[in-house]
């Protein structure tokens, strides 16, 4: 029996070390965004420090890995402000109020998105590899543990990021954010589902820990592979509701 731990242990720091964490965040981006598309509604609670609750809910479309357009359809207050991101680090919001589409500037990314704790930055449509250089900092029976520093420092607003991967799904299950200073601002929980061959964030809950604040996104009638057009996500159709 002792020798048979012993083989597991051996086996699973042996799996640690064969994987780097290049391959990890790449494993784990792969999962994120194997579906060609998809299609889900959002309901988005917000939570502030005193327990005030308000509710938001939304239509999000994804292509591939690096398109996505999210709008919202509740309450009518907010229904038509939408959200697009696209290849080349390339943003737009459009706020019906002003009647007219934003581009988002690197140095703008930090800004919230539409009183959520979710920013710009955190919106966008992009494989964390792409973002990151990342470093294996820890290694348990589930979980492994990456150091994440932005390729792009001057225009994040997280001097790093620390990912809680499974090692058994390659989903995330928490992200830890930290400010130019070091510190914790930030804390996303992520729990993942799978429907059919694919695994998505059914729900997903960010804290603003400076204030309290919580978003909660919860995903729902996600569909994949329908084979949505590329003019879902364009300018034009952010715009014209």
């Amino acid at each position: 029996m002792k020798k048979l731990i012993l083989l597991v242990l051996i086996a699973f720091a042996w799996q640690a070390e064969a994987q780097t964490a290049i391959d990890i965040l790449k494993k784990h981006d792969e999962i994120t965004f194997a579906a060609k598309d998809q299609k889900a509604e959002l309901t988005i609670t917000l939570t502030d420090k005193k327990g005030n609750v308000s509710t938001r809910k939304a239509v999000m479309y994804q292509k591939g890995m690096n398109k996505r357009l999210t709008r919202f359809t509740y309450p009518e207050a907010q229904a038509g402000i939408g959200f697009l991101s696209l290849p080349n680090d390339v943003m737009y919001v459009y706020l019906p109020a002003f009647g007219k589409e934003r581009r988002i500037a690197s140095h703008v990314k930090n800004q919230t998105f539409a009183g959520t704790d979710f920013s710009y930055d955190d919106m966008e449509a992009v494989p964390s590899i792409e973002k990151y250089n990342p470093k294996l900092i820890k290694t348990t029976e589930t979980e492994f543990v990456l150091e994440m520093i932005p390729k792009k420092p001057e225009t994040s607003e997280y001097s790093k990021v620390i990912i809680y991967i499974n090692r058994t799904t390659y989903c995330s299950t928490k992200t830890e954010y930290f400010n130019k200073g070091g510190i914790k601002i930030k804390e996303l929980i992520h729990k993942f589902e799978k429907k059919g061959n694919f695994w998505y964030a059914a729900s997903a809950e960010m804290t603003d820990l400076r204030n309290g604040h919580k978003t909660r996104m919860t995903m729902t009638n996600i569909t994949f592979d329908s084979n949505l057009s590329d003019d879902i996500f364009t300018v034009k159709n952010l715009v014209n509701i």
